[in-house]
């Protein structure tokens, strides 16, 4: 009795919502023949084709390594006997938390000399440390910041897969690296191709980390070209943009293919033993926390000790104001909750067009929300901040405004809220819809009734994403921000470009905290109710 066909009224939903999603991208194609760009003319040019053919490969290195490490993390806190997994799962997902830039600084911080690590290798014996420049410095970075992205979807769906079909497999005689390419690997497939995605896409519009590590993308030359010549850099957008989307629709493609598996909880929790790889296991999930979260904040409470030993000693005292780092931190968490807010009532509807229905009108508006993480912050921000100066009442009206603030968080960051809303609907069985559509329940009393209450815990980690995300922004907050609203990633950027680097540390030290505080209450408490 399940129903197959979409509700109309959800499907105007999904078209309102795929418009205002590419609201600026459609802005930018527009922009590029008003403003003399030519973008078919640079595409072939060394100005672009250089860029662009090392953010692909970038973005390729990343993506596959976040894919391998997430995917193995997943499995190794899921579904092992791996000691002290509970509390793997909690710190693993931290790394986000981490804003690139700040991630980026830390490293090189460490390896330059006076930096930690520079101080370590000196001691005994090496005085010359390595430094992380061009595509290395930069892959590693973006893979120790952007593998969650895959881990949490994958583990969400190695919580719900039933162990029979791996039983099976093991007593048939399968070896275990075979059941998982054969049983495993299928089920958890449309996770980790949603989750690799996101990384591929957050690469390719990535600006801090690969500034910082002078490595020049498509990013850097639009953020190069955007004041002194803007028609180059709206060309440049939109061939970004236009690669975003034909990296999407070849996910769709793929996603197609593979095999469709409802979740289930599993009435029989399987857990391998690891045996002799019990050690390297632990020292890969120990060294990948090492490096992506007890390195980078080491970094920041050295810069801001620093700071404190330099005033005791006399030095230029700390200009760090208490009351406006508070103002900072209560604009940064407001923001990032009425984001996580809005992004849930935005994809929600689109999740269900997509999980449940398989609707077609559900997966072209997915496409769209996921093609908007592709676009740099800071194209969103100006294509936003260029149409509230040229759209009359309207925008007048939203011009410095806290709405057109939100707006573009959302369309930056929405689509990290959809592989877990996904898979969220798709842990509700037809069965329930069923018994209460038997039961004379309407639709909207179903959703509250029957769908809300399994959904929560996913719902809440994805709105949790998207609030972490929001904090950590830097571009949008700077650009779109109302006058007077100061946020902490603002600040700290402020603060390395004044040279500030102790009081950037203390404040960026405020935002990971406060940041690693609401990843256990938004995220991770939630996942594993999943």
């Amino acid at each position: 009795m399940s129903q197959t066909r979409a509700p109309r009224e959800l499907q105007v939903i999904g078209l309102v919502f795929a418009l205002a999603f590419a609201f600026p991208g459609l802005y930018l194609i527009w922009r590029n023949f008003t403003s003399g760009a030519d973008p078919l003319g640079l595409l072939f040019t060394n100005q672009t084709l250089q860029p662009f053919w090392r953010t692909v490969r970038l973005a390729m290195l990343v993506s596959l390594s976040a894919a391998c490490l997430g995917t193995a993390l997943a499995w190794l806190t899921t579904r092992t006997d791996l000691p002290f997994r509970k509390l793997w799962r909690i710190v693993l997902p931290i790394p986000l938390v981490f804003p690139t830039f700040i991630g980026a600084a830390a490293f090189i911080r460490t390896l330059n000399p006076g930096g930690l690590a520079n101080d370590f290798f000196g001691s005994i014996g090496i005085n010359r440390t390595p430094e992380l420049r061009g595509l290395l410095g930069a892959w590693l970075v973006l893979t120790l910041f952007c593998y969650p992205y895959v881990y949490l979807p994958v583990a969400a769906r190695l919580r719900q897969l039933p162990g029979s079909l791996e039983q099976s497999a093991l007593v048939l005689g399968d070896s275990l690296s075979r059941t998982f390419r054969r049983v495993v690997l299928p089920q958890i497939s449309s996770s980790l191709t949603a989750g690799t995605l996101l990384v591929f896409l957050y690469t390719i519009s990535d600006f801090g980390a690969v500034q910082l590590m002078r490595y020049d993308t498509l990013t850097r030359a639009i953020e190069t070209n955007y004041l002194a010549r803007p028609p180059t850099a709206f060309a440049l957008s939109l061939i970004l943009l236009v690669f975003a989307g034909l990296v999407v629709a070849a996910e769709r493609s793929v996603n197609r293919r593979l095999p469709e598996v409802r979740a289930h909880r599993p009435h029989e929790v399987i857990k391998y033993e690891l045996g002799r790889w019990k050690a390297p296991a632990i020292l890969l999930v120990g060294g990948t926390f090492t490096f992506s979260f007890l390195a980078p904040v080491a970094a920041l409470l050295d810069w801001a000790a620093d700071g404190v030993l330099r005033t005791q000693r006399g030095g230029r005292p700390l200009t760090i104001d208490t009351s406006k780092v508070v103002e900072a931190a209560a604009n940064t968490l407001s923001a990032g909750v009425i984001t996580g807010i809005v992004a849930l009532i935005a994809v929600v509807p689109i999740a269900i067009l997509v999980g449940r229905y398989r609707d077609r009108i559900g997966r072209f508006t997915h496409s769209v929300v996921i093609a908007t993480f592709a676009v740099p912050g800071i194209l969103i921000a100006l294509s936003l901040r260029f149409w509230t100066l040229r759209s009359g009442f309207l925008g007048d009206l939203l011009y410095d405004s806290m709405a057109i603030l939100i707006f573009a968080y959302v369309v930056r960051f929405a689509s990290l809220a959809m592989g877990i809303a996904l898979v969220a609907v798709t842990t509700v069985p037809n069965d329930l819809h069923d018994a209460a559509a038997t039961l004379g329940a309407d639709r909207w009393r179903r959703f509250r009734s029957v769908d809300l209450p399994v959904m929560r815990p996913g719902l809440l980690a994805a709105g949790g994403l998207v609030v972490l995300s929001t904090m950590k922004e830097l571009p949008i907050s700077l650009i779109v921000a109302p006058i007077g609203f100061p946020t902490l990633t603002t600040r700290i950027f402020g603060s390395f470009e004044e040279a500030f680097v102790a009081e950037a540390g203390i404040m960026a030290l405020v935002l990971v905290f406060t940041s690693a505080l609401l990843t256990w209450f938004l995220v991770l408490r939630r996942v594993d109710q999943l």
